[in-house]
């Protein structure tokens, strides 16, 4: 397993998305998944307090146990939970992060990440208050989630002389949603962040469980979503059918591809993906080493949309 860096952080370039937990996965199954990811190398595990219901933190938690010092924990919070437990004031962060260590039951949190946005805090009010958990030793380095690149720069003109700064930004990013290099991963380069993509795998399209002509398989994400019909659109899986032969011409399954593509970036740090089972997560993790050269990079800029 390859590691990189999130600020002073070393993380696996694969991670554990931990929104199954406590949702699609109960706690015996969770401690399978986190187990087989940390025999894996996998190190860095990604969750939230609204998932599961707020039940994926304490999983992980007590799945972790003893090895909790193997683990880079990314949690978030921001996103509505109830009524008074949401959003990006500072008052509601020195709650939210009491609330995140006690059911992770740790004494810190490696990253501690704002979900998304929140129009009605000033982000300097924000920063300030993620930098006193900091410096209490509560949290290792912060991040951000679902910002722009306006909101990205706007976060880096607001910090304090010497007060912590956003390390990283999580948004979604594959090789069928490729938005972020628009703006985003240009800003992150500029102020030296890591770039965290989720949904690397496209709801599974990049899976190659989905394909041209074949019934869905029943009991996967996307056989239950209401953007199924958006999701396997003949565009998608026409695009889908030649990403599989690109892949296994060169002796690589599709999944090693949508891995393999995000890390070729170097703001990239680690690749988020979901798991329900120790396979899928040995699967994940050994799929991130293809070299692509430039002349991979530039065939794919072919096949893909713009």
């Amino acid at each position: 397993m390859e590691y990189r860096k999130i600020g002073s952080l070393s993380v696996s370039v694969v991670g554990l998305g931990c929104n199954n937990f406590g949702w699609r996965l109960d706690e015996r199954e969770t401690a399978g998944v986190v187990a087989a990811a940390l025999d894996a190398g996998v190190n860095f595990f990604d969750t939230a307090d609204t998932y599961g219901g707020t039940r994926s933190e304490e999983f992980l938690g007590r799945a972790l146990g003893s090895r909790r010092e193997e683990a880079v924990i990314a949690t978030k919070f921001g996103s509505e939970i109830d009524e008074e437990r949401k959003g990006a004031h500072p008052d509601y962060i020195r709650r939210a992060v009491e609330d995140s260590l006690r059911r992770l039951g740790t004494d810190y949190i490696d990253l501690y990440q704002l979900h998304r946005p929140d129009p009605e805090v000033p982000i300097g009010e924000t920063l300030a208050a993620l930098d006193e958990l900091v410096k209490a030793g509560k949290v290792r380095e912060i991040g951000c989630s679902n910002f722009s690149a306006d909101q990205l720069r706007e976060a880096g003109e607001a910090v304090r002389d010497g007060a912590a700064r956003f390390v990283s930004v999580q948004n979604e990013y594959s090789l069928l949603h490729r938005e972020p290099e628009r703006e985003v991963l240009p800003e992150c380069e500029r102020q030296g962040m890591a770039f965290l993509p989720y949904f690397p795998l496209a709801n599974g399209l990049l899976t190659g469980k989905y394909r041209r002509g074949r019934p869905v398989p029943e009991g996967t994400r996307i056989a239950g979503s209401e953007r199924s019909g958006k999701l396997l659109s003949e565009e998608n899986l026409g695009v889908v059918e030649r990403l599989i032969a690109f892949s296994e011409e060169r002796g690589h399954t599709i999944l090693d591809l949508a891995f393999s593509w995000l890390l070729s970036r170097p703001t990239v740090a680690s690749v988020i993906a979901g798991a329900t089972s120790p396979e899928q997560v040995r699967s994940n993790a050994s799929a991130a080493g293809w070299r692509l050269t430039g002349d991979d990079l530039a065939a794919l800029d072919g096949i893909l949309p713009a």
